[in-house]
């Protein structure tokens, strides 16, 4: 099977199981206190459906189940999925209904309070599946660290971190006087946020002043090199065959020496003469230009050789060596700590690594009304690319545990036509004491459609972007 039908199918049973879930919250909560739910859809129907308990066909075979006052269905679009619920103003946008006199099993005919927990009832859904799958990933796989302090060969850093005051091989080991204990992204967040940070300098502790503005994680990320790389040593873990390193005969286990007369120790040095080659090339230059620049002289020593090989190599259309790095993982493999978790040890764990995981999502929430925070807004495409290439079972709870907290706090956003919005309103009415008319309810909506179809439109923009260029 295609890497891409794999992440696709991830994807597809990802959404699936977290829309279903997502909307039961809310069906509960509208049972129980007998609201009438007119419909429960998996994806959207514009139009038309791919299943109902409504169809003639399934009428013919479960009689009893079509009688239902429900109608359950799987729609065609897989953007999200509802429940349309008697009395109230939603996506379906049936007016008509709403005209009509009260009805004791409407929404409407509610109390706030019953009201507020229908509408929360998906957002409390999708968090509490994410600390229950969190509790359960640990308990079935435990969890693999990295300590900070393990990583002997220290980080590379990039010409804005140098220009700070870091420094090749420094290992960042407190944020503010707090303990950076593992390497993972929360240390991006960490040194983001801090005003002074500690390295471990050949030994000794070095105190380093952060700017007075800080820095914004995105950029600390979304640059080439990044901010701060785990130091590699320059080996290639394999050469891609038919690849321009390839045909000057390097081979797996090699180590890059030099690059263009730059010596070359970690992947680190590899990197930044790359990336300055790679903003030349993007640069508007001629075609001559352009060849002259892919021409790229290398040394290297295969392993086992006695001596060096030297090579100008031309790079691919795609200005690529063709080589895969040896990965720090794969380096660091022995100096990882595993942790496992029993039953109820997994429990109070998964719940913290959940709550830890929503405040740094919930943090850099401010950057997306940054420019580079509009541009990494993502769809379909950035969302599975998030899954790996191999069907892996704890690689997918794990990322779907984090679309589900995604969901709840994208969800609770105070926009209308999300549940937030609807709470908010609940919120309004429940201290004025008088709800808002059903005239600014429609126009609300209508508003908040917008806004998700222009913020839809934003993330299929960028995706294409991301995928043409």
């Amino acid at each position: 099977m295609s890497v891409f039908w794999i992440k696709t199918l991830q994807l597809l049973l990802c959404f699936a199981l977290l829309i279903v879930l997502h909307e039961g919250g809310h069906f509960f909560f509208a049972k129980l206190f007998g609201i009438k739910v007119e419909k429960f859809f998996m994806f959207f129907d514009w139009k038309f459906h791919l299943f109902s308990t409504k169809d003639k066909w399934f009428a013919r075979l479960f009689p009893r189940i079509a009688k239902n006052e429900t109608e359950y269905g799987i729609g065609w679009i897989p953007l999200g999925g509802y429940v349309k619920i008697a009395g109230m103003i939603d996506e379906s946008m049936d007016t008509e209904q709403m005209k009509q006199p009260v009805q004791p099993d409407e929404f409407r005919a509610k109390p706030v309070w019953q009201r507020f927990f229908v509408m929360v009832g998906g957002v409390l859904v999708n968090f509490l599946l994410a600390l229950f799958i969190y509790a359960m990933i640990l308990f079935a796989w435990g969890r693999d660290t990295l300590p900070i302090t393990a990583i002997s060969d220290g980080f590379s850093y990039n010409e804005m971190a140098e220009g700070i005051g870091f420094r090749d091989g420094d290992v960042p080991i407190k944020a503010d006087g707090k303990a950076i204990e593992d390497w993972d992204g929360n240390v991006f967040r960490m040194l983001a946020d801090a005003d002074v940070v500690t390295v471990l300098r050949n030994g000794a502790e070095v105190n380093i002043t952060m700017p007075e503005e800080s820095i914004s994680l995105l950029d600390m990320i979304d640059t080439d090199p990044r901010f701060l790389n785990v130091n590699v040593p320059s080996l290639v873990d394999s050469v891609m065959p038919g690849s321009p390193a390839a045909k000057a005969g390097m081979k797996k286990g090699a180590r890059i020496l030099a690059i263009e007369d730059k010596a070359v120790e970690w992947w680190g040095d590899f990197d930044q003469v790359m990336a300055r080659k790679a903003d030349v090339l993007a640069a508007d230059c001629s075609h001559e230009d352009s060849v002259r620049l892919r021409s790229l002289p290398l040394v290297f020593l295969n392993e086992g050789a006695a001596t060096p090989d030297t090579a100008v190599i031309v790079l691919d259309a795609n200005y690529k060596l063709g080589i895969v790095k040896t990965p720090y993982q794969l380096y660091y493999k022995d100096a990882y700590v595993h942790h496992d978790y029993g039953f109820w040890k997994s429990i109070p764990a998964g719940i913290a690594y959940g709550w830890e995981t929503l405040k740094g999502y919930v943090g850099d929430l401010r950057y997306l009304f940054s420019k580079k925070g509009a541009q990494s807004v993502g769809s379909f495409g950035t969302i599975g690319n998030l899954f790996p290439a191999v069907w892996d079972w704890a690689s997918f709870w794990n990322i779907t545990a984090f679309i589900s907290i995604i969901l709840a706090v994208m969800n609770i956003l105070p926009i209308p036509g999300l549940d937030g919005g609807h709470i908010f309103f609940l919120l309004v009415e429940a201290v004025t004491r008088r709800p808002p008319s059903e005239k600014f309810m429609e126009r609300a909506q209508m508003v908040g459609m917008l806004i998700l179809f222009a913020l839809m439109a934003l993330a299929l923009f960028n995706d294409a972007v991301k995928f043409l260029f």
